[in-house]
C-alpha cells in the first residue's frame, strides 16, 4: 500500500503533530515499511495458536486485601484547615460557566 504525502499530514493534524520537509518523507517511508511488515504477518500460519493475553508467563503476587479502620472520620477531619460536618472543604477550583 502506497503512503501519500497528504496521507502523512492528515495523519498527523489527527494526532496532533507536524512533519516537514525530510521528516515528512521519513515518516512516510516508516509508515510504508510498517505496512509492508503487517502483509507480511499475514503470511504466518497461526493455525491452533492461542492468542497471548500476556508477553510473559508471570504471575502477580499480591496480598489479601484487608479492611481495617486505621484513622476515625472525626480524626481525620480534625487536621484539616477547613470542614463541615462531615466533609473536607476545599477552594472551588471550577467555574460553573465554562
Amino acid at each position: 500500500m502506497k503512503i501519500t504525502e497528504q496521507r502523512v499530514k492528515e495523519l498527523a493534524h489527527l494526532s496532533r503533530l507536524q512533519f516537514e520537509g525530510d521528516s515528512l518523507t521519513k515518516m512516510q517511508s516508516d509508515l510504508e515499511d510498517i505496512l509492508v511488515m503487517c502483509e507480511k504477518l499475514k503470511e504466518v500460519d497461526t493455525e491452533g495458536v492461542e492468542p497471548l493475553i500476556y508477553l510473559t508467563n508471570s504471575e502477580t503476587v499480591l496480598r489479601e486485601d484487608v479492611v481495617i479502620q486505621s484513622i476515625s472520620h472525626e480524626e481525620a477531619l480534625k487536621n484539616a484547615p477547613k470542614s463541615d460536618s462531615d466533609f473536607f472543604r476545599v477552594p472551588k477550583v471550577i467555574d460553573g460557566n465554562g
